[in-house]
């Protein structure tokens, strides 16, 4: 009898092996979750890199864009990948879109030094020694992209390094869906009702 209930636990253990390996089989290995899509990017102050320091400015990531879409680029100078996406990323800046550059987990001096061999794409670099960007991004590796609207929200997310012109296209084409009046913009006319509603 004693026997019989030593080899209970073995039983269960075999049993979680045998689900969790088919459970693995079944799932899709190219599986990246999006899960900030549709988001609003989180408000992580960093300060801006100037001339190879992390500066005494600081931005919050939210409002980087200064209102206007941009592309929110996590990077590193001991990135191999990131060496690779970086033609793409002066192909963006070429064409004028707003790029914001995310030094993860790097030095400033060596981002800087990264920035003056390849090219800078950024209208802003940030520094992020401690990852904190990186957190609230739910950064999985670098690089990855954002693609963020006018408003502050994430549109499209790429993992990975942008390799072909149509991983920038997918991020880009986010970026020009239709504009929305801010939530505080209000005409005339909605201004004297909401007027006329609070005297009555």
């Amino acid at each position: 009898m004693n026997r019989w209930l030593t080899l209970i636990p073995l039983g269960v253990l075999a049993a979680l092996a045998v689900l969790f390996i088919g459970w693995s089989l079944k799932r899709e290995p190219t599986f990246r979750p999006d899960a900030l899509v549709g988001q609003a990017v989180p408000e992580t102050v960093l300060p801006i890199l100037e001339n190879g320091v992390a500066g005494n400015r600081n931005v919050d990531l939210k409002t980087a864009g200064v209102g206007r879409p941009m592309i929110v680029n996590i990077f590193a100078s001991w990135c191999a990948p990131c060496r690779i996406e970086h033609p793409q990323l002066l192909a963006l800046e070429a064409q004028g879109i707003a790029v914001v550059g995310v030094a993860y987990k790097d030095e400033p001096e060596a981002t800087q030094a990264f920035l003056d061999e390849l090219g800078d794409p950024f209208t802003m670099v940030l520094v992020d020694r401690e990852g904190r960007a990186g957190l609230d991004l739910g950064v999985s590796g670098v690089p990855e992209s954002f693609a963020v609207d006018a408003m502050g929200r994430i549109v499209a997310k790429s993992s990975g390094p942008l390799l072909t012109d149509a991983d920038v296209e997918r991020l880009t084409q986010a970026l020009v869906a239709p504009s929305r009046a801010l939530p505080t913009a209000r005409t005339p006319a909605e201004l004297d009702a909401q007027r006329n509603a609070a005297q009555n």
